[in-house]
């Protein structure tokens, strides 16, 4: 038992010095803004070191041949799993091949409740069914609704647009099926956060003219991620070191979805990957000059760049409407179904939600707005943990639930 405890320190001091080595060496990773205004600032500051930490960590790791670097941060990202609910049925099942989690409200119902699909986010390579299970009990519980969490095939596996695709095979299984389930087909809302945001959008822009099946009567995108052309915007630049997803993360992220060379990251940060003549084709629905003037504070345009043909032609997938649904034709953006909208003052892509928000208007589109003060990106995932989540985790899923409560 001595000789268990001995190697059992020895360990322990092994990996605190390995720790402290990354730490030492990759300090300038560590460094970001914290707001004084954002939630729980020293909470957000800690989780943001836990984060690059397990980042490094994994890079390392790979390096070392032992794992690939996504393997570790999806052990991180997926969280801990909850504890039994009493007053919900959770079904593991398959629509069409693709992995669901099926949660319907125990109590009886004098009539057909409503559905709720809901995307996880984790740019499509991170995050999972377990990520956002206490999310989606909430808002089955709350809403009295029967809620499907889409289990989407994750990337470098499995290759964009596979993620979108699942999320449109499920979609259009469920909108088919749903008096199976208890269910009113014409009461069924599509709700992501993040990418799930992206793919929620792309799913109802795809079924928007469709006349064989029911029709999605609402959208719920939180923080969502809506298009590729410029990442100068204001909230670019506001948020550009914001903790756990600055500017040139979001970009690494997108290339590491896509299976692209990293190396282009600044030429994608510049714009270098836009030709001229597609900047003037969508600078009516993308450009700084939307954004209202309280977003703007301190927003200065950025310096000409020299457009890179070769970065073009590598990232063609950057201005499909599956990536970038801001892109969407009005004759598509008229016919999607009410939307609700929840932006982050503290987030990269706070100005996707709100450039989005102005063009479903633009089409007489109802939206629904919630923007966030306090709120940062991610802060949905921290939802149901009690003291390790923060209050605007809170906020943003009660406004989730009162606002499909009024379909």
């Amino acid at each position: 038992m001595e000789s268990f405890y001995a190697l059992a320190l020895i360990a322990g001091i092994l990996v605190a010095f390995v720790l402290l080595v990354l730490i030492a060496t990759y300090h300038d990773s560590f460094k970001a803004e914290i707001p004084p205004d954002v939630d729980q600032p020293s909470k957000l500051r800690l989780y943001h070191c836990i984060f690059t930490l397990m980042e490094i960590l994994a890079k390392n790791l790979e390096r070392l041949g032992i794992f690939e670097e996504h393997i570790l941060l999806r052990l991180v990202t997926d969280g801990l799993p909850a504890c039994r609910d009493s007053k919900l049925f959770i079904r593991d099942m398959h629509f069409d091949e693709v992995p669901v989690r099926i949660y319907l409200p125990r109590a009886p119902s004098a009539s057909k409740r409503r559905g709720v699909i809901f995307f996880h986010g984790g740019c499509g390579m991170f995050g999972s069914i377990r990520s956002h299970e206490r999310i989606c009990r909430y808002i089955a519980r709350k809403s009295d609704s029967v809620v499907v969490s889409v289990g989407y095939h994750l990337s470098p596996e499995h290759q964009y647009p596979t993620q979108t695709l699942d999320g449109l095979t499920v979609t259009v299984h469920f909108l088919k099926t749903a008096e199976n389930y208890g269910v009113d087909p014409d009461r069924i809302i599509v709700c992501g956060d993040s990418a799930g945001g992206t793919f929620t959008a792309s799913v109802c822009q795809e079924l928007a003219n469709r006349r064989d099946i029911p029709k999605i009567c609402a959208q719920v995108l939180i923080y969502p991620f809506l298009q590729t052309l410029n990442f100068n915007l204001p909230s670019h630049q506001k948020n550009a070191f914001i903790a756990l997803l600055s500017r040139e993360r979001a970009v690494l992220f997108l290339l590491k979805y896509l299976k692209k060379d990293c190396s282009m990251k600044e030429a994608i940060l510049a714009g270098s990957h836009v030709p001229e003549s597609m900047n003037l084709k969508y600078r009516k629905w993308i450009n700084p000059d939307l954004i209202p003037e309280r977003f703007k504070l301190g927003y200065k345009p950025p310096l000409p760049t020299s457009f890179l043909p070769q970065v073009h032609e590598e990232t063609k997938e950057l201005f499909e409407t599956r990536l970038s649904p801001l892109l969407a034709e009005d004759a598509v953006v008229c016919c999607l179904p009410d939307t609700c909208i929840i932006t982050c003052e503290h987030d990269v892509l706070r100005d996707d939600g709100l450039l989005y928000k102005k063009r479903l208007e633009d089409n007489n589109v109802k939206v629904t707005w919630y923007h966030m003060e306090e709120g940062f990106h991610c802060a949905l995932a921290f939802f149901g943990y009690g003291i390790f989540s923060f209050p605007s985790s809170s906020k943003m899923v009660n406004h989730i639930v009162n606002f499909v409560k009024g379909y």
